[in-house]
């Protein structure tokens, strides 16, 4: 089984190419691909598939070539993923299997349109943010009210005073509000002028250096507490991370995410490895 291994801000992917959709990858098969110590190691694995060849999870009817299937650390099916979408493009680019400087590629959030810089950043338009209503957060043992946010998945933005990188996200527990099941937790705190900085914890996959849609997610709040939002004033944020920088406009109509994408390696998994995964066997392809 061929891969690829890339990142946006420290939000690393698995990409496995599976361009006529043959691959059978089961939750236990995408978990043990993430697992850091025993597998190749990932926040998620992008498998690269025709829509073509996936039109049973893809929904409506997106014109794109390629569709991204994503999938949690977990195993888990995801709506969506920012930093997923730009890696998943570059792989695309890199390869031949798109040109640029525009592509669409089909989500399950529905079409997303990638745009490349000559320097090499991509944005990405992420669609409508919605602000969906309220919510707490127990993390650590500290209670965190937040704003329900959709960016095609459901996000609990909570703005902060204090430092981010000292707030314990490890397991948030949900308290009360909008959210529906489990949410990506993100903390943010106001820096500078439009400026923030941000923490997430990703359902399925934990604690991340990155996460596209939660950037989006953290600047909404922001312009909320700004004023920006109910004026209507699309204005770009930056957005620090563990993992880099973002830059994300806002809006209720076509939030706008930029940052970096890396390919860092291609390879093959082992067939030993693969054939070691279940004693009944897994089907690989």
């Amino acid at each position: 089984m061929r891969f690829a291994k890339g990142h946006g801000t420290g939000n690393d992917f698995v990409i496995l190419p599976d361009p006529d959709g043959e691959l059978d990858l089961p939750d236990s098969l995408v978990a043990r691909i993430c697992d850091r110590h025993m597998g190749l190691g990932g926040d998620g694995v992008l498998r690269v598939v025709r829509t073509s060849a996936a039109v049973d999870q893809v929904p409506g009817d997106q014109a794109a070539e390629w569709f991204m299937d994503y999938r949690n650390a977990d195993g888990s099916v995801a709506e969506m993923c920012g930093n997923g979408v730009r890696v998943f493009a570059r792989y695309l680019l890199d390869e031949g299997l798109a040109a640029g400087p525009e592509l669409a590629i089909a989500t399950r959030a529905g079409l997303r349109l990638v745009r490349v810089a000559i320097d090499g950043q991509l944005t990405v338009d992420m669609g409508a943010a919605q602000v969906v209503g309220d919510g707490s957060v127990e993390l650590g043992r500290q209670r965190y009210s937040g704003l329900a946010i959709s960016v095609g998945n459901p996000h609990l933005a909570c703005l902060v005073e204090e430092p981010v990188v000292g707030i314990d996200l490890s397991t948030p527990r949900l308290l009360e509000g909008n959210q529906a099941g489990d949410v990506n937790v993100e903390v943010l705190r106001i820096t500078g002028e439009h400026q923030i900085e941000m923490r997430v914890h990703e359902r399925g996959s934990g604690v991340t250096m990155s996460c596209g849609t939660g950037a989006v997610a953290a600047a909404v709040a922001a312009a909320v507490s700004a004023g920006d939002w109910q004026l209507g004033q699309d204005l770009p944020w930056t957005v620090d991370v563990p993992g880099g920088r973002l830059t994300v406009t806002p809006s209720a109509t076509a939030s706008l995410l930029t940052g970096p994408a890396e390919i860092v390696a291609c390879g093959e998994l082992a067939a030993s490895w693969l054939a070691g995964l279940s004693p009944a066997g897994l089907s690989i392809g």
